[in-house]
């Protein structure tokens, strides 16, 4: 059976790492074993942080809700409720960018969460 040489196989493989660590501080750019290190690392950091974006950005649209709906004299959760009981199905996302880019419509949205509330749980805040 013929030998096989095996440098072009590892050449291609060190360069796919080394093209992915472009950019890397240091010996982390050039060096195949510490290059495979922080590729490995930055697609740890990746892969957690798509999640962690999703729960950051909900965060954040509840916070601007939180600030429109108290300058109407509610608060967050008990907007949430009144749009609930008012049947009103739109996500947090849509609400705070209504709050922040078409106030008057964010208005009339509250105005009908608080319609749908009991009388003693309009007063919240």
């Amino acid at each position: 059976m013929a030998r096989v040489k095996r440098g072009t196989t590892t050449r291609a493989k060190h360069n796919r790492i080394l093209d992915a660590a472009k950019g890397y501080y240091g010996r982390r750019k050039n060096t195949i074993r510490i290059a495979r290190q922080a590729v490995e690392k930055a697609g740890q950091y990746a892969y957690r942080d798509r999640k962690v974006k999703k729960r950051s950005f909900r965060a954040l649209w509840i916070q601007r809700i939180n600030a429109a709906v108290r300058a109407e004299g509610l608060t967050y959760g008990v907007f949430m409720h009144g749009l609930k009981l008012a049947g009103v199905d739109l996500d947090r996302k849509v609400l705070a960018d209504m709050a922040m880019h078409e106030g008057e419509v964010f208005k009339a949205i509250v105005a009908q969460a608080k319609a749908a509330l009991p009388e003693d749980a309009r007063v919240a805040a």
